[in-house]
């Protein structure tokens, strides 16, 4: 190792001193954020130019199908990631963990531009999910580790606005770059991020601590201790995902179907921007209101607030007005506060020694009930009679999400 890999690599010292090399690993961790979200939304993003190059031979039909094909790759592959680099990263370190994963995605993303057949672009659309699942689960995992005790929270919600970053600058990388092949030659840099966090990045303390003190004690996750934590911690972050990603597939076209809209699709926008613009500020906000008001407070006011303002946006508004532009933004807001929090929240109520297994466990069996429960609503359009009702149902899964919470473990440190 060079003197200057030293210096970088300098040991994560007390509770509240931050080092240099706690700065280049959040760096590390949040640009890792931001090219997940990109990576993540560049294929709908290129995806007609892809289709008039691979797969022009087949008709609109066989296009759409195999569209879908292309996203279900990618989320299965996201959710098996999450699940299995968290085993991963508590058998082998957070470190070498976090820049494989890192690494993977940027290397598939980078070999889709090589692509000749959309077969060959599944598959490397699949594994490319499979990092940036890993990837989302160890960001969070490595940063509640070794960050100071004194700013942990404020800096997991930093964190959290990596993600949707991304997705916004994926439409601009469209943009900018029309050729599709180019555009994802962006999978260069979180494989030259992955390399060099091998270098730049020193292992978790508590990480090396809880290998020196593990037993050989056989399925220590389905301890009854941990199997409580687990159960609980899959209902809190899954509630607030399908919450979340409900509103986020369905509200343009709730708002579409209110009166006073007009055609053009004006009201859609600035509904989705409010969406988008709000979650940013809630995560980038959200740990000093954790830090006035407590982690589980702020979660419950979390999980309250968007049960009650759920609730008045799609009981109460039958035509289109500002009350409904402030009432998505609010909403949207407690969203954003909610996925800082989790971040947060979910890796500590575990011990080190399974942390990343339980936390990619918590986020991914939540994934796969949201991926589910989000396509009921079309179904339960025409049964409870409009968009509206539907999504009122749907947001139950907050008032769930609030008791589960309310009732479970503190976390630890």
């Amino acid at each position: 190792m060079t003197h200057t890999t030293q210096t970088i690599t300098v040991a994560y010292r007390s509770e509240s001193y931050v080092s240099f090399g706690l700065w280049i690993m959040f760096a590390i961790c949040l640009v890792g954020n931001i090219m997940a979200g990109s990576v993540s939304t560049i294929m709908p993003v290129y995806l007609p130019a892809i289709s008039g190059d691979l797969i022009k031979e087949f008709s609109d039909g066989r296009i759409s199908d195999i569209s879908s094909f292309l996203n279900a790759f990618y989320l299965a592959g996201w959710t098996i990631g999450g699940l299995t680099w968290g085993l991963i990263a508590d058998k082998i370190g957070r470190t070498r963990s976090l820049a494989l994963s890192v690494s993977m995605f940027g290397l598939f993303t980078l070999l889709i531009s090589s692509a000749q057949s959309w077969e060959l672009l599944m598959l490397f659309r699949f594994l490319s999910g499979f990092g940036v699942g890993g990837t989302l689960v160890m960001n969070t995992t490595f940063l509640t580790e070794v960050w100071p005790e004194k700013t942990r929270e404020v800096f997991v919600g930093i964190l959290s606005i990596g993600f949707p970053i991304g997705i916004v600058s994926s439409g601009t990388l469209n943009y900018m770059i029309p050729q599709w092949r180019t555009g994802f030659l962006i999978g260069t840099i979180p494989l030259i991020i992955g390399i060099l966090s091998f270098g730049l990045l020193r292992e978790s303390e508590k990480w090396k601590v809880s290998r020196s003190e593990r037993t050989s004690q056989p399925n220590v996750i389905l301890l009854k201790q941990n199997r409580a934590n687990l159960i609980n911690g899959a209902i809190i972050y899954g509630s607030m995902l399908i919450g979340l990603w409900a509103v986020f597939s369905w509200l343009p076209t709730w708002i579409q179907n209110l009166q006073n809209v007009h055609t053009e699709g004006q009201e859609r926008s600035l509904g989705i921007m409010l969406l988008g613009m709000g979650g940013l500020a809630g995560g980038f906000f959200s740990g000093w209101i954790a830090k006035s008001l407590g982690t589980r407070k702020t979660m419950l006011l979390c999980f309250g607030g968007s049960f009650l303002i759920a609730v008045i946006l799609f009981k109460t508004n039958t035509s289109f007005s500002n009350l409904v532009l402030v009432e998505i933004g609010l909403l949207a807001f407690l969203f954003g506060i909610s996925q800082g929090m989790l971040g947060y929240y979910i890796p500590l109520l575990f011990p080190v020694s399974i942390r990343a297994t339980s936390t990619g466990f918590c986020y991914n069996i939540g994934r796969i009930f949201t991926t589910a429960a989000v396509f009921f609503i079309g179904w339960l359009v025409n049964v409870l009679g409009g968009y509206g009702n539907s999504l009122l149902l749907f947001s139950l899964v907050f008032l769930i999400g609030f008791i589960v919470l309310f009732y479970s473990k503190k976390i630890t440190n």
